[in-house]
């Protein structure tokens, strides 16, 4: 089953095996309407699986599955912000007092491209100064890191759903690295069990509205592909009806 979900949607036989078995621990706990690669509301980022769970008389609870099979993979959305910037500001001060030291030892890479001299730059770049190359190097990945290495963290901040978990198979599970708020479910013999419980967070009645109009879309989309309905199709019966 899972190498023909691989055909299917061109991702590894392994993601596809995770994410089946999502979709199955999911709807046995009671989230009965469920869709995969669901774009969420309020950020960017699309969720490998989203959940939902009617409840009578109310707005039903919502879930997000993120399912990782390698740790490269788990580590690259894992990121903390608060340490990242705190990593930054170092790196960055160490950044400045190196151009001070390089200003003083090599005065002829200044750059006379200013009304200002105070204000020309400086092409430290021509003496491949090794200590300089490597913190230009780490500030990049840092402010790359910070920009896009912070998924899980801001799913929880955007309050995207009442609760989050992290699948992951067994070789990969190490409760130090499961992100904070985030449970997670762990692949062993075919099934998964759950190996931390995820905190609850409130979300507002429209939010959860919402997210169900995701997923209902989602399945739309994935009835239009299994019946080759196209939305120019669909734009012309619309013009036809008047609409």
């Amino acid at each position: 089953m899972a190498e023909e979900l691989k055909s299917q949607r061109g991702e590894t036989a392994a993601h596809a095996g995770l994410k089946r078995l999502a979709l199955i621990w999911a709807q046995a706990h009671g989230y009965s309407i469920c869709a995969i690669e669901v774009r969420l509301p309020q950020c960017r980022y699309r969720a490998d699986i989203v959940a939902y769970r009617p409840e009578p008389k109310a707005a039903g609870s919502t879930a997000i599955f993120e399912c990782k099979q390698a740790l490269p993979d788990l580590r690259r959305d894992n990121g903390c912000s608060a340490e990242l910037r705190a990593r930054l500001q170092t790196v960055h001060r160490r950044r400045l007092l190196l151009e001070k030291h390089l200003r003083v030892h090599y005065p002829h890479l200044r750059v006379t491209n200013s009304l200002f001299p105070e204000f020309d730059s400086h092409n430290f770049a021509a003496i491949e100064h090794h200590n300089y190359g490597q913190v230009l190097r780490e500030l990049n990945a840092l402010q790359s890191r910070l920009s896009g290495c912070t998924k899980f963290e801001k799913l929880l901040r955007y309050g995207c759903a009442n609760l989050c978990f992290l699948v992951l198979p067994n070789e990969l599970f190490r409760a130090s690295e499961i992100p904070v708020g985030w449970g997670a479910l762990v692949e062993s013999n075919g099934t998964l069990t759950l190996m931390g419980k995820p905190t609850w967070h409130n979300t507002t009645p429209e939010n959860r509205i919402h997210f169900l109009e995701r997923i209902a879309a989602a399945g739309t989309r994935s009835l239009n592909r299994e019946f080759r309905i196209s939305f120019e199709e669909v734009l012309s019966s619309r013009s036809r009806a008047g609409l």
